[in-house]
């Protein structure tokens, strides 16, 4: 059983709450689409979930219906009261944590994890990129971040919202958008709308490391984005080698955003 609008309006007036603007708190009021975050999150028994940003459980409720071991992080103490009385009796495990600086080693105790999480537009990006980069037990996620954050995210080059985060998540994991969501569904609605985003690590990073470091691959990257619009030449003037877009078989006169990751490779590893 998940939260309806009416049920989840009674529990905010019950515990005196409301939805925190600071912490960017939209609460999804549908068990439809809580149960299709769950059924394209692809859980079930013998697989630890670790819900991100848990609110008063909507989703949680939904994780639990799948079989699925759920433990639910949430930052906000004002809701941990309401929150645990209502899933720790159905087996889920809370923790008060903000998720950008959680001990992930204590939560997840050297298992292998998936994360289901409804992302707010400010702290979506840090939070998958800081995951990805530094917690390699949790294999896959299914996010729920504002559409424009979602498209980034699966971009590729050549797609109007690629970008430096998009070759970051590229580099050690393969997205895509799987879905939409309504504004409708939240309590408070937004103003946007929202994208399902699954994201699988991959067993390797994208690029070798011993063919070119990632510090140095993201230098460049991040160079010629700061300028995105500009041609290769222009964007990467201070950072360029003589010949070094010869020996990279790229044009100077192409655009960041027309790069592949592996074209951004080959310039690093040219310079």
């Amino acid at each position: 059983m998940t939260h309806t609008r009416t049920e989840l309006r009674a529990l905010l007036e019950e515990h005196g709450l409301k939805p925190s603007r600071a912490l960017g708190q939209n609460f999804v009021v549908d068990p439809n689409t809580v149960r299709r975050i769950a059924r394209l999150a692809d859980v079930g028994e013998g697989d630890l979930v670790l819900e991100i940003g848990a609110g008063l459980g909507s989703l949680t409720l939904a994780l639990v219906e799948t079989g699925a071991e759920v433990h639910a992080m949430e930052v906000d103490r004002y809701l941990l009261e309401p929150l645990r009385s209502i899933v720790e009796p159905r087996g889920v495990t809370v923790h008060h944590a903000d998720a950008l600086r959680a001990e992930y080693a204590e939560i997840l105790q050297g298992r292998d994890a998936i994360v289901v999480a409804n992302l707010p537009y400010n702290v979506a990006t840090p939070l998958v990129l800081h995951l990805l980069e530094s917690e390699p037990l949790i294999r896959r996620m299914l996010v729920m971040v504002q559409k424009e954050v979602g498209e980034r995210f699966a971009a590729h080059a050549g797609d109007e919202a690629y970008g430096a985060a998009s070759l970051r998540l590229q580099y050690f994991a393969d997205a895509r958008v799987v879905g939409k969501v309504s504004p409708t569904v939240f309590l408070p609605k937004p103003n946007v709308e929202s994208a399902l985003v699954s994201i699988i690590r991959r067993p390797e990073v994208r690029v070798d490391p011993s063919l070119v470091s990632e510090a140095d691959l993201f230098e460049v990257i991040r160079t010629s984005f700061g300028q995105r619009r500009k041609m290769l030449r222009r964007s990467l003037a201070g950072w360029s080698s003589e010949g070094v877009f010869e020996r990279a078989d790229v044009a100077e006169t192409r655009r960041p955003e027309e790069l592949t990751i592996e074209e951004f490779a080959r310039l690093a590893a040219a310079k």
